[in-house]
């Protein structure tokens, strides 16, 4: 599980299709406390260190992953949201996240609105009635509050902080992003299919 609250710039090093794409992330995380099979999410996708160094691990990714999240989009010298597991005890500064993304989204407008940049997204018709105003949802990995629901677009506005420590800074409309729903969204919704 983690909290949507991004805590490294990763930086893609190397990507290298051997059955699975296994991609090599720079890091400033010290390396000497994240073990071997330890989980950190990518740009909000849950993955699995299977080697490491000393400022950059590595993960391997299923073609399954790669078909239902931006992972295809990565290219060696971009920027990664990353977020290591939440612990017990750790703060709760976001929601929680599970780093099991639903589906990719699409940035199709940015206006500024003070310091803040309001954006909007198109979410797949499938995902859209799980979005609610109010609402959290996990997109790149970063938890936001969604401000408005128009159909399959919503919005969310995005502070200056958060544009200077995760990859939202240099985010431009046409992006795509990962989403992932908040999971009490989708098991509420289940459960009204049994009433």
């Amino acid at each position: 599980m983690f909290t949507g609250i991004i805590t490294d710039l990763g930086t893609i090093r190397s990507l290298e299709h051997r059955g699975d794409l296994r991609a090599r992330i720079e890091t400033a995380y010290d390396m000497e406390t994240v073990d071997l099979g330890a989980s950190i999410a990518c740009n909000g996708v849950c993955l699995t260190v299977v080697a490491m160094g000393a400022d950059w691990f590595d993960v391997d990714i299923s073609a399954e992953s790669v078909s239902k999240t931006n992972i295809g989009d990565w290219a060696e010298g971009g920027r990664l949201n990353l977020e290591r597991a939440l612990k017990v005890g750790d703060e709760l500064g976001g929601h929680l996240v599970s780093g099991h993304v639903d589906g990719v989204a699409e940035i199709v407008n940015m206006a500024e609105e003070g310091d803040s940049t309001r954006f909007t997204f198109e979410a797949p018709e499938a995902l859209a009635r799980f979005i609610a105003p109010k609402g959290s949802v996990a997109l790149d990995g970063t938890s936001l509050t969604v401000n408005e629901v128009e159909g399959t677009r919503f919005g969310v506005n995005i502070i200056p902080h958060t544009k200077a420590v995760t990859t939202w800074g240099t985010a431009r409309e046409g992006d795509r992003v990962n989403l992932e729903i908040d999971t009490l969204a989708r098991y509420v919704a289940r459960l009204q299919e049994w009433q």
